[in-house]
């Protein structure tokens, strides 16, 4: 009979015995979840799921979720092994509450998007609002949350019930919001973030339990690893597209920078009503920005560090790396990588441990200076980019075929003559979410087992498409499609 490993880390939800090649392995447990990852239809769909725009859109190589996560694996297994190289007192403090294992972490980064809807974050407000209203599922959809569900229930290696079987490290790793929808409070991401349905909360606590120096509610320290890198690259990697598409204006962000500068007396004595009301006034939006952080982070909001970030993002972003269009030359490639490179290094460099975090922050997180520095970094997307017309006409247009395709599937197993040809995944996860309802007993929702099942099987398949999967099912539910056996495949 296969034996549970020792260390708890180690133990999965099913005991399995490693054959002579992945034994031979170094961390022979973990690395195996890393390849499992890897191999998992799931994260090779990554490659076709929207990041912030979508290829298509854009008309340009632009990261998607498949870049984005490779790339988070690579900063966060760079800050674990320094982590677990150290001979000091972060290493101690890092080992007492359970340890930065590289590979751990580097599964987790593989991971932590998996759940991730075609369409970007426009795609994961959607179904979340679609799931409520259509479906009465109380915890509506959440990304982070459909990460944990693929893991431990969607998806499957050789094993009915058990997911992937991954080690109990590895789960814990990817529960950046250990908690279930609305019990967030005021911990990182409030009460709309969370990382389990209620559905699958007892695999993650028992994934947790492996880790008892770390307190309720809080990060493993390899998810906090995992968190922080992949605000790194969020932060530096979507600059890397928005710039190389021309779509930050180094006019229009300079005119923000300058005038929040030089009319700072004036902007910190408005009222937050006149500062809302019209956002478009250069300054407005960065001073948003600051009180935001003051009212939400005060525990390291600091306004000397925030002005010293705005002086930084300005002079190496605005005046710097934007101020040179970016024309595909080797030289402007070179420039690129020089600014990427140095930035990444720098926040690399500028990680903290903490044995006692603040309840919104994490065991591993960057220091206050760097910390500013990844916020007004985030804040050039936000308000450049994400608030773009153009953009929010396009995805108004993706919201519309998501909608479309959760009322198609409703209406198909809706209908008694015809609900046997729907699409054979479709039917099993269906019949896989009602199972897991009637496991649940008396649910929180107000809606009967069945309509609760058929409701999160139907999300559940509709955010495991990609774009151009969605986009095509769309064009066949409505008849609006001739490629008839091409468009059907793999349905």
């Amino acid at each position: 009979m296969p034996q549970q490993p020792d260390d708890p880390r180690q133990t999965r939800r099913l005991p399995e015995t490693l054959d002579e090649f992945q034994r031979a392995e170094g961390h022979p447990q973990f690395r195996v979840d890393v390849e499992r990852i890897r191999f998992s239809p799931y994260y090779s769909r990554l490659s076709a799921v929207t990041q912030v725009i979508s290829q298509a859109g854009a008309g340009l190589a632009v990261h998607n979720r498949l870049t984005h996560s490779i790339k988070v694996a690579a900063v966060a297994r760079a800050i674990a092994t320094h982590l677990s190289t150290r001979t000091d007192e972060a290493n101690r403090i890092v080992t007492e509450l359970g340890g930065a294992h590289p590979v751990v972490v580097q599964a987790a980064a593989a991971a932590h998007d998996l759940g991730h809807p075609p369409f970007g974050h426009l795609g994961e407000q959607t179904l979340d609002r679609l799931a409520r209203t259509r479906f009465g599922l109380a915890e509506g959809f959440e990304g982070n949350a459909q990460t944990y569900r693929i893991l431990t229930r969607l998806d499957e290696h050789d094993r009915p019930g058990v997911g992937l079987n991954l080690t109990a490290a590895v789960r814990a790793a990817v529960l950046k919001y250990p908690w279930r929808r609305s019990a967030g409070g005021t911990r990182r991401g409030g009460g709309s973030k969370f990382s389990f349905y209620a559905i699958d909360e007892p695999d993650a606590r028992q994934a947790l339990s492996a880790y008892p120096s770390i307190a309720a509610g809080q990060q493993t320290v390899e998810c906090s690893i995992m968190d922080i890198s992949d605000d790194i690259a969020y932060s530096l990697h979507d600059l890397d597209d928005f710039y190389r598409a021309g779509l930050l204006n180094p006019a229009t962000l300079s005119a923000e920078f300058r005038s929040w500068r030089r009319d700072l007396a004036q902007l910190r004595a408005a009222d937050h009503a006149t500062l809302a009301a019209d956002t478009r006034t250069p300054g407005h939006s960065l001073e948003l920005l600051w009180r935001r952080m003051q009212s939400k982070d005060s525990w390291i909001a600091d306004p000397d560090a925030f002005s010293e970030a705005v002086a930084k993002v300005s002079s190496e972003v605005i005046d710097g790396l934007v101020a040179e269009p970016f024309d595909g030359s080797l030289a402007s490639e070179r420039a690129l990588a020089r600014f990427t490179t140095a930035w990444i290094g720098r926040l690399q460099s500028s990680i903290e441990v903490h044995r006692d975090p603040d309840i919104r922050s994490g065991h591993v997180s960057l220091n206050r200076q760097a910390w500013h520095e990844v916020a007004v970094l985030k804040f050039l997307h936000e308000r450049f980019i994400l608030e773009r017309p153009d953009l929010a006409v396009y995805q108004r247009g993706q919201a519309s075929v998501l909608e479309r395709l959760v009322d198609g599937f409703t209406a198909w197993l809706d209908d008694p003559r015809d609900a046997r040809r729907a699409p054979r995944r479709l039917i099993d996860l269906v019949d896989l979410a009602t199972d897991d309802h009637r496991r649940l007993g008396d649910p929180a929702d107000h809606a009967d087992v069945e309509t609760l099942g058929r409701g999160r099987g139907i999300i559940d398949y509709v955010a495991s498409l990609t774009d151009a999967q969605a986009i095509s099912l769309d064009a066949l539910l409505a008849g609006r499609t001739e490629r008839l056996w091409d468009a059907g495949q793999g349905l």
